[in-house]
């Protein structure tokens, strides 16, 4: 009796697996993010103008989930759709998967941040870890990325 519940209402598989690709990226984003922070702030020396870039990574790291989670109309009608950016970030995020794995196999370079993958940890342990990380959340983002669409949305 009365009206629903908010979360109450049905979501599509399409949905979900979005909803998972956005919380698989935000996961991916603070590891990475924290791994940054942690080599910046033991490893290498900080400096002021590294700040700025922390501050990038924060927001790429919140705002990706954001516009993953649920559609958004303005983003959708004057950048990409949210299907584009899963499927760009699926590539860069398998590819930086793939370059960590091979950070891996072939020792971490010591005391030298990597430019592609910025964020690596020095070691073969910690470079292994963050291998896994990318490619399961690039497994998520192609899941969201090339699922097939709704009857309903098809242009």
């Amino acid at each position: 009796m009365g009206r629903p519940l908010p979360g109450d209402r049905a979501v599509s598989g399409h949905a979900v697996r979005f909803r998972q690709a956005a919380w698989a990226y935000l996961a991916y984003g603070v590891i990475y993010w924290l791994t940054a922070l942690w080599l910046q702030l033991t490893v290498f020396p900080v400096r002021g103008r590294l700040l700025v870039w922390f501050g990038l990574g924060a927001l790429i790291a919140v705002g990706v989930p954001w516009l993953l989670v649920r559609p958004r109309p303005w983003f959708e009608r004057w950048i990409l759709s949210r299907r584009d950016v899963t499927r760009i970030l699926a590539a860069l995020v398998a590819l930086r998967a793939v370059y960590v794995a091979r950070l891996a196999v072939s020792g971490a370079e010591s005391l030298r941040m990597p430019g592609l993958g910025g964020g690596v940890p020095p070691s073969t342990a910690g470079a292994v870890l963050m291998a896994l990380v990318a490619a399961a959340t690039a497994v998520m983002l192609i899941r969201a990325g090339w699922q097939r669409e709704p009857e309903g949305e098809r242009a």
